[in-house]
């Protein structure tokens, strides 16, 4: 087995750009990492897509984020990780983490004993979330939420537009109308619409992001393959995505909060990209 270095890059990569927001909580858990991140944009959003397209998308990047050399694996998207994470783990020879609905912790926050879950149709029919349920819902009721459109508004940065209430209103009408006092977001993508869907639902309901666990769990697997603060080594973050033009580095930018540089790869199949391993 090939030994990395230390400041080898932690890889991670999503559907799309909602991935950024596990990107973040990464950066900061653990500042002195350099970051690789991949947007498979090109072909958001995953949810809607057969799993046979899924896992192949998850086995592609994850082995161009391989060629690269990172020493860790986050499938920062709910739903590759429903289908495809026992696969990626059977082979893939760095450590592996991946996302899951956090309804364990909402479990354990709610007053009301009502759990509202937002995310996609292919997450939600999962049997991961099945298991979840089953696991920590019998003194509770868990209300199940797919939310068709919402990713693509996010890939659209369109965060606080009319168009994104709408949809926010009409998904989360129905789990206040239950009493929900906990809702849970289910897709990397919804952390951006946090702000939005606390208007919504007002100050009194948790809203329940795994992000930072993530990040606390590749800091526990990376153990002594941790980077060490080097105040001469400076820290890379790159982005890498599938979908082609200037938009992607704007939506990246704009999401990341500073402007930032995106390489571009093809959204073939085992298409190699330019410049993939180099700095951004």
């Amino acid at each position: 087995m090939t030994t990395l270095r230390d400041d080898a890059p932690i890889g991670v990569f999503d559907s799309g750009v909602g991935g950024l927001s596990v990107l973040r909580a990464i950066r900061d858990e653990l500042p002195a990492e350099n970051l690789l991140y991949v947007a498979d944009s090109g072909y958001a959003p995953y949810g809607d897509r057969d799993a046979d397209f899924i896992a192949d998308r998850a086995s592609t990047i994850t082995g161009l984020l391989l060629d690269a050399g990172v020493k860790a694996l986050v499938v920062a998207c709910n739903t590759a990780t429903v289908v495809a994470i026992a696969k990626l783990r059977a082979w893939c020879p760095v450590p592996v983490v991946a996302m899951e609905p956090a309804i364990k912790p909402a479990a354990q926050t709610t007053k009301s004993g009502v759990v509202g879950v937002l995310a996609t149709s292919q997450t939600l029919a999962s049997p991961n979330v099945a298991r979840l349920c089953a696991t920590y819902g019998q003194d509770i009721r868990i209300l199940l939420q797919p939310c068709p459109g919402l990713v693509e508004q996010v890939e659209k940065a369109e965060l606080r537009s009319e168009a994104t209430r709408e949809l926010l209103e009409r998904y989360l009408a129905p789990l206040l109308a239950a009493g929900a006092d906990t809702i849970v977001l289910g897709c990397t993508h919804y952390p951006f619409l946090a702000p939005l869907i606390r208007d919504i639902v007002g100050a009194e309901v948790a809203i329940i992001d795994p992000a930072t666990a993530v990040a606390k769990e590749v800091a526990r697997r990376l153990g002594d393959n941790r980077a060490s603060i080097c105040a001469e080594r400076p820290v890379e973050v790159r982005f890498v995505s599938s979908a082609g033009g200037s938009g992607a580095s704007a939506i990246i930018s704009a999401l990341w909060g500073s402007r930032v540089e995106v390489l571009e790869i093809e959204p073939q199949r085992s298409c190699q990209p330019t410049g993939f391993g180099a700095s951004g």
